[in-house]
């Protein structure tokens, strides 16, 4: 049945492995769209999790599918915990991501952790997810899917741009929704910090200290998918084989590869944007003050950084958005963003 008002939880993981994100939300319906965050966190990995989901490119198929099946399992003991830790009662949907183990739209092939029917036999709710497998399978890149959210959510900017493990944008032209990948961000970012024995650097204090290195600058600068049009994305396999090895061949100390990834970062996106453009900036990396201030440095532009709760659970209110829209039938997933064949409302419904 359609109607106006929607409670779900949004659940999200991303790429950078800074844990789960959750939020219960209410979104009303009345010409436009609204929403309102009502409460939200973020679950770390425990380290064992941390270590199986850094390594998911490198299981078969069947080891993937038995560690799906004890990754909803966690998923779920999660998602419960949330919910008896804020009293939620009333709750439409459960909207989930999950965590993507492989991404390969070439190969027409996708794969999320987290997605089984049993999370909603568990969860003793209603379930929608694996929101990319019906866009891969008709012939779209399954990425990015945030888009329309922020077209029906966030359309006073002119971008909206994401900075987590890959910074990923989004914007209108021609009347039409155009989104792709730019750049890893902190999939990169990150595991460098964790050699240096902390989890992020912090405000890229690390990354300021280094010297940048310009041959490897160079080298990022020209690789081809920067050349490539939308619709496009990128995954762990990509970054793998294309940035890891040119990191690791530079050996060089830490601060050094953080200071020219992160104006590799920078450039990347400016090339992206227009002058006096107004972009939203969510994301992890909105924290990375030397981040943005490289950004600046290259494009005359104003960046938006919202409320602690947007930057923080962007991609989760969306991912609970998309449910909503799935539940309604409606297109939540645009054939102008992803290269699919055409609009559609992508999403697997589960009922417990």
């Amino acid at each position: 049945m359609i109607k106006n008002e929607y409670k779900v939880l949004g659940v999200m993981s991303g790429t950078s492995l800074d844990g789960m994100d959750l939020a219960y939300i209410t979104f009303n319906f009345e010409n436009s769209w609204k929403f309102k965050i009502e409460c939200c966190t973020t679950i770390g990995y425990t380290e064992e999790w941390l270590q199986t989901l850094k390594g998911l490119v490198s299981n078969s198929l069947e080891e993937l599918q038995q560690i799906d099946i004890h990754y909803t399992a966690y998923l779920a003991e999660v998602i419960n915990t949330f919910i008896a830790a804020n009293n939620i009662e009333s709750i439409d949907a459960i909207c989930s991501h999950g965590h993507t183990a492989l991404h390969q739209p070439e190969k027409a092939l996708t794969y999320q952790i987290g997605n089984l029917k049993e999370l909603a036999t568990l969860t003793n709710n209603k379930v929608v997810c694996d929101f990319r497998e019906q866009d891969v399978a008709l012939g779209g890149q399954g990425a990015p899917l945030v888009p329309i959210g922020d077209q029906l959510l966030f359309s006073e900017y002119d971008y909206c741009l994401n900075l987590g493990g890959f910074a990923n944008i989004s914007s209108s032209e021609n009347e039409k929704r155009i989104a792709y990948d730019i750049c890893p961000v902190n999939i990169v970012l990150n595991k460098y910090a964790n050699q240096l024995g902390v989890p992020y650097d912090d405000k890229g204090k690390i990354a300021k200290s280094g010297t940048y290195l310009l041959n490897l600058g160079n080298e990022l600068r020209n690789l081809p998918y920067y050349k490539q049009r939308p619709p496009k994305s990128l995954g762990l396999e990509w970054v793998e084989k294309e940035i890891t090895p040119r990191l690791e061949a530079s050996k060089r100390k830490e601060a050094d590869v953080l200071r020219t990834f992160t104006e590799h970062i920078a450039s990347e996106i400016a090339k992206n944007v227009n002058i006096r453009s107004t972009i939203l900036v969510t994301g992890g990396g909105t924290y990375n003050d030397y981040l943005l201030s490289r950004i600046l440095y290259n494009k005359e532009i104003n960046l938006i950084t919202p409320s602690k709760e947007i930057i923080e659970f962007k991609e989760a209110l969306i991912f609970g958005f998309l449910g909503v829209l799935k539940m309604r039938e409606e297109i939540n997933c645009l054939a102008s963003v992803t290269g699919a064949k055409q609009d559609h409302s992508s999403g697997k419904i589960y009922l417990p």
